[in-house]
């Protein structure tokens, strides 16, 4: 069964899944973690090509709160809102990564950079407190009566089939770029930029490329993300917590399969929730401490993550045995 045919019946029994009339918690917990593979998806698109963001909270920072400034202050619709703010995260994602591609940040290195520049949108949002609500959060406005729709206000089942269409999203722009020769030229970048360029390769055109879309992804979901839960807060959408939570989920569940991040979503939307349940308000820390000790093991130990162990013995069983020899 080819991948296409697999995520179209796996689309479709998703979208089957508001007819089981499931419990509200049940159906939030599943809108989550189809907003958080989304920002997977995204991430991993740069990531499987040693492109490692730690700043990828910034991008969904900057369009959650653009989108909620635009319809607090000047009364624009979220449907508008949202493209608007990807629009933003987008821009400003090209200004980082431009000058770090053309000065050869790469590796660790670009990694810090984007790990600052997270925490610098943080920041701000935090000292422009008289329009965000600084630290304390935002809450978007109510809309007029009858006017839900328009202020994109919906039930669980309404957004469920919203995330689960960005989710699909996500899958189309990975399995396009899987198959342009953008993604070769990425493939050998990653393996030695100098070489690509000797070739022909425009190096920082092929990496802007794949930025933006990741960039544009991780910002559609920031957005969804903050309509869907109708708060927003600096630490949820734009710290390094939320850049940490979408790095974890995509490694553990395998950033080079395009289903990876989805099951690394929700191993770690499942774990937050344990926690959570689990600790109540007694170790608030708890889920990043735990998140960055089993990055680390998952690195070590499970580098292609979980999605890597389904290809593995996928192959084992394509491979046909070899011939005995008499």
């Amino acid at each position: 069964m080819t991948a296409p045919l697999t995520a179209g019946l796996l689309l479709v029994a998703l979208a089957a899944v508001p007819l089981l009339g499931p419990p509200d918690y049940l159906m939030h917990v599943l809108i989550t973690v189809l907003l958080t593979a989304l920002a997977g998806t995204g991430w991993a698109m740069m990531g499987r090509y040693g492109l490692v963001s730690f700043g990828h909270g910034a991008f969904l920072g900057i369009a959650a709160y653009t989108m909620a400034l635009l319809w607090n202050e000047a009364g624009l619709t979220p449907w508008l809102g949202i493209p608007i703010g990807m629009g933003v995260a987008v821009l400003a994602g090209m200004l980082l990564a431009y000058p770090a591609f053309k000065l050869r940040v790469v590796g660790h290195y670009f990694a810090l950079v984007t790990l600052a520049a997270g925490e610098i949108v943080r920041i701000l949002i935090v000292a422009m407190r008289e329009h965000t609500g600084g630290s304390l959060g935002l809450t978007p406005a109510k809309p007029p009566p009858g006017a839900g729709w328009l202020a994109m206000q919906f039930d669980k089942t309404g957004f469920w089939y919203i995330a689960l269409i960005a989710w699909a999203l996500g899958l189309v722009c990975w399995f396009l770029l899987d198959r342009s020769m953008s993604s070769r030229a990425l493939a050998a970048i990653s393996e030695d930029e100098d070489a690509a360029a000797s070739i022909g390769i425009r190096v920082t055109s092929e990496k802007m490329k794949v930025t933006v879309i990741s960039v544009a992804l991780a910002a559609l979901a920031g957005a969804l993300t903050a309509q869907y839960r109708q708060y927003l807060n600096p630490e949820s959408l734009a710290g390094l917590g939320i850049s940490l939570q979408i790095v974890f989920g995509a490694i553990a569940g395998g950033m080079y399969a395009p289903i990876g991040p989805t099951i690394g979503a929700a191993i770690t939307i499942g774990l937050e929730e344990g926690l959570r349940i689990f600790f109540g308000t007694e170790l608030t820390g708890a889920a990043p401490l735990v998140y960055g000790l089993l990055l680390v093991m998952f690195m070590l130990f499970m580098p292609r993550g979980i999605a890597g162990l389904f290809e593995r013995r996928a192959q084992r069983r394509a491979t046909p045995a070899p011939a005995a020899t008499e």
